[in-house]
């Protein structure tokens, strides 16, 4: 039986016996959750004796005009798929939970990666999420915490923070979970309609034919190139030095990672894919 935790003394109280005889890891959701958030709980179970996973719609990491108000919420059809994979406990706080004197308090802010790419195009989004993250493992204490690695500057952050904060947490990354066609699991996915969501495929179709480049600049021609269509509006196809997230530069060859933000529609997807330049991916 999962167990549902409302408030911050429930959590701590229900705690005390699991961290005092086995291992607590954490997955921290925005909820709406499908097959994507699942393989972050499996993931969580092989490395831990008892796993939370917290579902809050974090209002400081949206900025205005951003989809905080229509973000899904389905909290019953979670709690269901929850406990059929055998979580232990939600952590489900209200917003003034969370943030009792108002959301204009002590916030984190990460270092330059935090404002280039995802934090260029959403001003204030990573030091909501940054925030709202120390404020869950500071919560939960958890041994470990488990992020899915499509928010791949949101990963890079969090475990910068939680190396130059000191914090005992471990910080696990589960690979991307897609579709069959290719499409990255997404809550916002619920957003396209048919036609979108088949324009969607261009996102992972550019990584892959980007991949094998001759290097960064030829990566970065091929990759904007696939997703020139008047159906999908670019933020970025940039690709980054995983050890530093800051851009490489257009000679360089070997290994870059692809990281990309358009809107489809109405609906704004990331994805990304490690790639290899300068050497042919070809099957022989």
């Amino acid at each position: 039986m999962t167990t549902i935790l409302k408030t911050i003394a429930e959590a701590r109280e229900a705690l005390v016996d699991p961290r005092t005889n086995g291992t607590i890891a954490l997955v921290p959701t925005m909820g709406a959750l499908h097959e994507g958030h699942l393989s972050l709980v499996r993931l969580a179970k092989e490395h831990a004796d008892f796993v939370v996973v917290s579902i809050f719609v974090n209002p400081t990491q949206f900025g205005p005009g951003e989809d905080f108000d229509r973000y899904p919420r389905t909290f019953d059809e979670d709690v269901a798929l929850l406990e059929g994979a055998g979580v232990d406990a939600v952590f489900a706080p209200a917003v003034d939970e969370m943030y009792p004197k108002g959301l204009d308090q002590t916030l984190v802010t990460g270092g330059p990666a935090s404002r280039i790419l995802e934090g260029a195009h959403r001003p204030g989004h990573f030091d909501g999420a940054l925030t709202i993250v120390h404020k869950l493992v500071s919560i939960i204490d958890p041994d470990l915490a488990v992020f899915g690695e499509k928010d791949a500057q949101q990963l890079f952050l969090v475990r910068a923070m939680v190396d130059d904060l000191n914090l005992r947490t471990a910080i696990v990354g589960a690979p991307i979970n897609r579709e069959d066609d290719g499409l990255a699991r997404s809550s916002r996915n619920r957003y396209l309609s048919a036609a979108d969501r088949e324009l969607a495929l261009r996102l992972s179709a550019a990584l892959r034919a980007a991949d094998g480049a001759a290097d960064a600049d030829a990566a970065r021609q091929i990759g904007r190139e696939c997703l020139d269509d008047n159906g999908i509006v670019l933020d970025y196809f940039e690709l980054v030095d995983p050890s530093t997230f800051l851009p490489v530069e257009g000679a360089h060859t070997g290994t870059a990672l692809a990281v990309l933000a358009a809107r489809v529609g109405t609906t704004r997807l990331i994805d990304n894919q490690l790639l290899m330049l300068g050497v042919s991916t070809a099957v022989n």
